[in-house]
């Protein structure tokens, strides 16, 4: 059977149009795969940045109580205002006052009921991606579903001799900077005692 040159034209033009078509699906494919992989890769960085800064949040809060505290008789622990208060010379107690790594704005913040910031939490809902393996300090974040979970508090459930669950913790209990006044449990000072008997605050 003879083929004709336009029968075979078109035939080849078939099959490059396929080969096209397919080409483009590939590379649809292989962008978007690219695209996931570096957002994930983002996020983890973005992750880890928001869990370093926590815990030194998380650390100056405990330092600055304990500082205020030395030589006070008082159960309660005492806490800044502000995330700047801890960077004031002559002793700071952090760096800086960071921002939250995540949303890049403000952090909400957790209010103790004798005033002042006794933790910061993210304002994002996204889910992290590490969800297990914690680091000591922030230990009980493990299976939290959303960074806005991540409360950095002092004192903190991770804390040894400290009896109040990571399932404990108030919902509902940040406040912003602004003015909102959650409501915190008044065992606030009997876990600052328990912490006083395990050597934790001097």
């Amino acid at each position: 059977m003879t083929i004709s040159p336009l029968t075979f034209v078109r035939s080849q033009r078939g099959v490059t149009y396929l080969m096209l078509m397919f080409a483009i699906v590939l590379i649809g494919v292989t962008t978007t795969a690219a695209a996931k992989q570096w957002k994930a890769m983002v996020q983890r960085e973005l992750e880890a940045d928001l869990l370093a800064k926590g815990i030194e949040i998380q650390n100056a809060l405990a330092l600055y109580s304990s500082t205020r505290k030395a030589g006070r008789v008082t159960l309660s622990e005492v806490y800044p205002q502000s995330l700047a208060e801890l960077t004031r010379q002559p002793k700071p107690f952090l760096r800086k006052a960071y921002a939250d790594p995540i949303t890049h704005g403000e952090w909400e913040y957790l209010r103790a009921p004798t005033g002042g910031i006794m933790g910061v939490r993210s304002k994002s809902r996204d889910k992290p991606l590490r969800r297990h393996e914690f680091p000591q300090a922030v230990r009980h974040f493990d299976g939290r579903e959303a960074y806005y979970d991540w409360i950095f508090q002092y004192p903190n459930p991770s804390m040894p001799g400290l009896a109040q669950s990571a399932s404990q913790l108030p919902k509902g209990s940040i406040g912003s900077e602004s003015g909102a006044t959650p409501v915190v449990p008044n065992a606030l000072e009997s876990s600052s005692s328990m912490m006083n008997g395990s050597g934790l605050v001097p």
